[in-house]
């Protein structure tokens, strides 16, 4: 039997949602269908050490997309794929670009995980032209992946691309596998708390200056709560600064990427995400599926879709540090903030589970 051979391609194994994606889908893809391959950049990253052993990975050994062009379209010509993965939108604009030096046939699929109009905003000095770069490279594309219905309505409505291009395919879970590996480590809190946990990026979209605004109310209130934040980025110096400044030095715990959180997301009182614009967040439905409440804002993309089967999280309307001191607060009255029940946290995270989704990707690059 023919396998399809799909190529994948991501910037690096960086601990993100969108790389951690990927590399579920990667371990679940068929191998009596797929033939998978994966490009990075530059192998770099904790995911690494995740990836299925039967899985070839071609490093091009660039730092920087702008670098990446004549990489990408030897190895594309070489390898002839029957089909692109990209992954993030840079690399997704150099695929695109690219893709007139590909050889004939080879369908061109990219994957978008954040809300972009918000994105843009926040993110970029120079919005006018990334929306042209958006608009032009996913144009170019056969179908564009959205991780939410959010981000497919953002894309049709803000950048003009068909909507017979765009498909929403969610985020996938192992809800199984992180149920298992939650209780490895026992429970990592050592004082009484209440504990709350964020796991993300450290950089400006992820919101963590508001959260530690709201911590400091907090600890205001309920002065044994404690924060733990999982993740890397930069501005890891300036939050770490700024839980100084506030005097949560003692509160507030800084400890990077954890290639197993689940045990931090396990036992606290609550998850707690302060976005200023998301995709579908992986985090928040790995919380949900472990049972522990979220408190998430309302943000541009997909969070709200992520709670549609879940009653017991809270969304907020606005990043706000004063509304996220309130739920935090509130979270610590059981009463009010209990746990999800196993059924319940199966129901919530039922639409999301890796085989469902990995099943839809099946079924796309079959056609």
């Amino acid at each position: 039997m023919n396998r399809t051979r799909v190529l994948f391609m991501l910037p690096s194994l960086a601990g993100g949602g969108a790389e951690r994606a990927v590399v579920i889908l990667l371990r679940h893809l068929s191998r009596e269908r797929f033939e998978p391959h994966l490009a990075l950049l530059d192998f770099a990253g904790p995911y690494s050490s995740e990836l299925p052993p039967d899985l070839p990975v071609h490093n091009l050994k660039v730092r920087r997309v702008r670098y990446a062009a004549p990489g990408i379209i030897r190895l594309v010509r070489g390898l002839r794929p029957r089909a692109i993965v990209s992954s993030l939108s840079e690399l997704n604009m150099a695929v695109a670009f690219a893709a007139p030096f590909f050889p004939a046939g080879i369908r061109i699929l990219l994957r978008e995980d954040i809300a972009v109009t918000a994105h843009l905003a926040q993110e970029h000095r120079h919005a006018r032209f990334w929306s042209w770069a958006y608009r032009r490279s996913y144009q170019r594309a056969d179908r564009v992946i959205c991780v939410a219905d959010f981000v497919v309505h953002d894309l049709a409505e803000h950048f003009g691309i068909a909507r017979d291009k765009l498909l929403r395919i969610y985020n996938p879970v192992e809800s199984d596998r992180i149920r298992g590996i939650a209780d490895d480590n026992g429970n990592p809190y050592r004082s009484p708390g209440p504990h709350f946990v964020t796991v993300g990026r450290l950089s400006k979209q992820k919101g963590m200056d508001v959260l530690l605004d709201a911590m400091a109310l907090v600890s205001k209130s309920i002065p044994s709560a404690s924060l733990t934040i999982l993740g890397e980025g930069p501005l890891e110096t300036a939050l770490r600064a700024q839980a100084h400044w506030l005097g949560l030095s003692e509160a507030v715990h800084f400890l990077g990427f954890q290639k197993n959180p689940y045990s931090y997301v396990k036992f606290a009182n609550a998850s707690v995400f302060s976005s200023r614009a998301e995709g579908l967040p992986l985090a928040v439905l790995e919380s949900l599926a472990l049972g522990t409440p979220v408190i998430a804002v309302d943000c541009p993309g997909g969070v709200r879709e992520a709670f549609v089967r879940c009653t017991k999280s809270r969304l907020l309307p606005a990043l706000n540090a004063p509304l996220l001191a309130e739920a935090m607060i509130s979270a610590c009255d059981s009463a009010k903030s209990a746990r999800l029940s196993a059924e319940e946290a199966k129901q919530a995270v039922d639409p999301f589970e890796a085989g469902k989704i990995v099943a839809e990707y099946e079924d796309l690059l079959s056609a």
